[in-house]
């Protein structure tokens, strides 16, 4: 035989073995293509005037080769591992460590840039696809066509054949390095089964879990403040960071390991089918796994915690606008809302007109704020407030004595953690007037130039004169009026908007378009959740792949096992519910505590991004569960093969 007939054949004989590896491998390849494609697609020029996405484009581009390239390493020491015993013959036979070497990567060869480009090819398919969806989250109006980029595809080769040499030299190095006794021994290298848990062990389960839980208890106190200044803000953040990275790692490497051993021994040593098959295998095999469990979890958690919050920024678009401009288009000139009055009324739109007057007031804060106020660069316990009658304001009605507040976000009430009663005094420039604190609603009155991002008082008609007939001339705007429009009819708001943006003061402060405000935040949150969502679905690909591989290993090395439990009477439905019961080990523990990772991750600051929390993160984690629930299938339906074929 040979040498090009036993590469043919040696790489017919494995590449049933590597099908998943080599639909990772396009996707990556494709997912990378398009990635680079739309740098260089002429529809992102014509979008640039209002999508500046290219340098985070191209930086996501090289976080995923990152992902990748750890992703293919280790595939590819999975897959020569599993060859060993095939290297060891070629030896025996006289072959030299060279021509071994030289098959290998022949085979590699066909098998890599094979997949390298069809995954081109697919990448190109689906990069008109690829645009549209990021001009449809981001809302930019630009035509999406199928373009072939002569630069993105030597790119991509360029990439993922320095990829490819860096593997072919992992197995040159591989190979050079072990002797022939050493491959036949390889797959047989195991975790000792039969040694106790040690004393160490137990602690470092305990202390692993310990760790978890006071990561997530100062997660949750990080903005409630009992931290008071930055510098121990950020020392917090890094401990968080550091005792759940830390503590997940000590679970994998002990918890799980002495939670198994504690049921198994409150069942005296007497496993049934099914506790064999899943629990005791979970004992010997989870320490070994213990690091590359850690980064997964570490990473999932990393990419939903992102992409949620992205979402939660996304979702809240409306009502983030609403801090800008409370109504359609808000105005602080009088001329500017008059002249743009004109051009709505000569385009037939009409609107109602909201006049509100604003005054700034210094307001004593201190019975209702549940915290320092120095720690937020206030003066003593005063806040600098936009004041408002409630005459002026529909729905709105306080009697004399009585303030109530609006447009307050979630971040602003869980930073002062305002009470729902107190005392609040006002300071005029000679005189002082106290009010009794009725609470506070999120709907905006005023837009962002009055407020300055804090709320709005609102105080009875008289309470407002006096105010007013007694102002700090040093603290005023300006402006002191707010003109809001509304428009009839909400069918002509995209027309009105292109109105706005054409008229002469469109970019002064103060005047702003709702429409405009949303349609900015969706694009910059729109292209931050698309790149960390394709980020996130291809690790969610490649992380799914390793895991899927390792059980392969496994099936592979169990398989005598279970033939000798197949000769005892043991049918294929008994093994087959000890393999579910084990997958559900193997994939669920990672799912869970990376989601109950992010979950508090999410939780502890989600207020700065939106509005909304439960719904988009919800969203998120469901659908990536689903995704990574089908490698769990696909092992399940390879170990069924395995115990198939062990009769």
């Amino acid at each position: 035989m040979s040498i090009n007939q036993l590469i043919l054949r040696s790489f017919k004989k494995n590449v049933k073995s590597y099908y998943l590896y080599v639909f990772a491998l396009m996707f990556s390849a494709a997912l990378y293509f398009a990635f680079v494609t739309l740098q260089y697609d002429p529809a992102m020029d014509e979008a640039s005037g209002s999508l500046r996405g290219l340098a985070a484009i191209q930086t996501a581009s090289v976080l995923l080769i990152a992902i990748v390239t750890v992703f293919l390493i280790y595939a590819n020491n999975l897959f020569i591992k599993r060859r060993s015993k095939e290297i060891g013959l070629f030896q025996l036979i006289g072959m030299t460590k060279n021509r071994i070497f030289m098959i290998l990567s022949a085979e590699n060869l066909m098998l890599y840039f094979g997949s390298l480009v069809i995954g081109i090819f697919i990448g190109f398919a689906a990069s008109k696809l690829v645009a549209m969806i990021l001009f449809k989250i981001t809302g930019v109006e630009a035509v999406a066509s199928l373009y072939f980029s002569g630069n993105a595809f030597i790119q991509t080769l360029l990439v993922f054949g320095g990829i490819y040499l860096f593997i072919m030299l992992m197995n040159y190095l591989y190979i050079k390095h072990q002797s022939i006794l050493s491959l036949f021994q390889v797959k047989s290298k195991t975790e000792s089964q039969v040694r106790k848990i040690s004393i160490l062990e137990i602690l470092m389960g305990i202390l692993g879990i310990t760790l978890i839980a006071t990561g997530y208890y100062v997660s949750a106190r990080l903005f409630d403040g009992s931290f008071v200044s930055m510098n121990y803000l950020f020392i917090a953040m890094i401990f968080i960071l550091a005792s759940v990275i830390i503590g997940t790692y000590f679970l994998y490497k002990g918890s799980v390991r002495f939670i198994a051993n504690l049921i198994r021994k409150q069942k005296g040593g007497y496993l049934n089918i099914n506790e064999v098959m899943s629990l005791s295998s979970i004992m010997f095999r989870m320490k070994s796994n213990a690091m590359l469990l850690t980064i997964i979890t570490t990473v999932s958690a990393l990419a939903i915690g992102l992409l949620s919050l992205s979402y939660i920024s996304y979702y809240s678009a409306e009502k983030t606008a609403e801090s800008t401009a409370p109504d359609d288009f808000a105005f602080i000139t009088t001329e500017n809302a008059e002249m743009f009055g004109e051009v709505l009324q000569d385009s037939g739109i009409g609107y109602i007109e909201k006049v509100i007057d604003v005054i700034q007031v210094d307001v004593d804060v201190e019975q209702i704020v549940g915290r320092d106020m120095e720690n937020f660069q206030f003066e003593s316990n005063k806040m600098r407030m936009a004041v408002i009658s409630d005459h002026q304001v529909r729905e709105t009605n306080v009697s004399d004595g009585d303030t109530t507040f609006a447009g307050f976000s979630d971040a602003m009430q869980t930073l002062l953690n305002l009470q729902d009663s107190g005392t609040l005094t006002f300071h005029g420039l000679t005189t002082t007037i106290e009010q009794e604190y009725l609470g506070l609603a999120k709907e905006n009155v005023l837009p962002l130039y009055f407020t300055g991002g804090l709320t709005t008082a609102i105080v009875d008609e008289s309470i407002y004169t006096q105010l007013a007939a007694d102002l700090d001339p040093d603290i005023q705007l300006e402006s002191s009026t707010y003109i809001g429009f509304t428009l009839d009819d909400r069918a002509t708001a995209a027309v009105a908007d292109e109105l706005f943006n054409s008229m002469p003061f469109k970019d002064e402060f103060g005047n702003s378009s709702h429409y405009t405000e949303e349609r900015i935040q969706k694009q910059n949150m729109g292209l931050i959740m698309f790149i960390v969502g394709f980020l996130g679905l291809t690790f969610l690909i490649t992380s799914g792949c390793i895991l899927y591989f390792k059980q392969v290993e496994e099936g592979d090395e169990e398989q005598p096992n279970y033939k000798i439990l197949r000769k005892l009477g043991f049918t294929e439905k008994d093994l087959l519910k000890g393999i579910l019961g084990k997958q559900l080990f193997n994939f669920g523990i990672p799912l869970i505590v990376g989601l109950v990772h992010s979950y508090f991750a999410v939780k502890s600051g989600w207020f700065f991004f939106g509005t909304e929390l439960w719904t988009p993160m919800i969203i998120v984690m469901g659908l990536y569960a689903v995704l990574y629930s089908i490698f769990g299938i696909l092992s399940v339906l390879y170990y069924k093969k395995v115990i198939k074929m062990a009769l």
